[in-house]
């Protein structure tokens, strides 16, 4: 029986972890060093601020997801789902579903006001789940250019 486990990421997961990082980064098409996935790494573990979760099948790694709480001008904590990967083989199965509905239970219990996250307008496939789980507001990114 192929059951799919969500559980917070554990530092035995990297090699299954990079791979899945990767393949995200690639298909938002953002440049990566390996200090910079090191660092990530690290900021996972720490268990100060910044949360990761896997989702694994027969003890793999098949999918990942990072989140955040921060404040808010308008609620005094929020949660942000910053990164959600689910591996080619396993879309489609309910992995992504169950991984933001772990991250929505996880801000439920964090005192969250709200559960958001952003998405490209051509990610289609992903939307159409976002669609069922989540409400879309029409609303835009820009991004500010900064040095570094």
């Amino acid at each position: 029986m192929n059951t799919l486990v969500i559980a917070p990421l554990q530092p035995a997961d990297l090699s299954d972890w990079l791979p899945l990082a990767q393949a995200y980064k690639a298909f938002y098409n953002t440049p990566t060093s390996e200090a910079e996935y090191q660092q990530a790494w690290a900021l996972l573990l720490a268990g100060q601020g910044l949360h990761g979760l896997g989702a694994r099948v027969q003890g793999q790694l098949v999918g990942i997801t990072h989140y955040l709480f921060h404040g808010s001008t308008w609620a005094p904590r929020v949660c942000y789902l910053q990164d959600l990967y689910v591996s080619e083989a396993h879309r489609g199965k309910g992995t992504a579903a169950a991984l933001i509905e772990a991250v929505a239970q996880a801000a439920r219990e964090g005192g969250a006001q709200r559960l958001y996250w952003l998405s490209q307008t051509d990610n289609l496939r992903a939307r159409r789940l976002y669609d069922r789980v989540a409400e879309y507001r029409g609303f835009i990114r820009y991004d500010h250019p900064m040095p570094g």
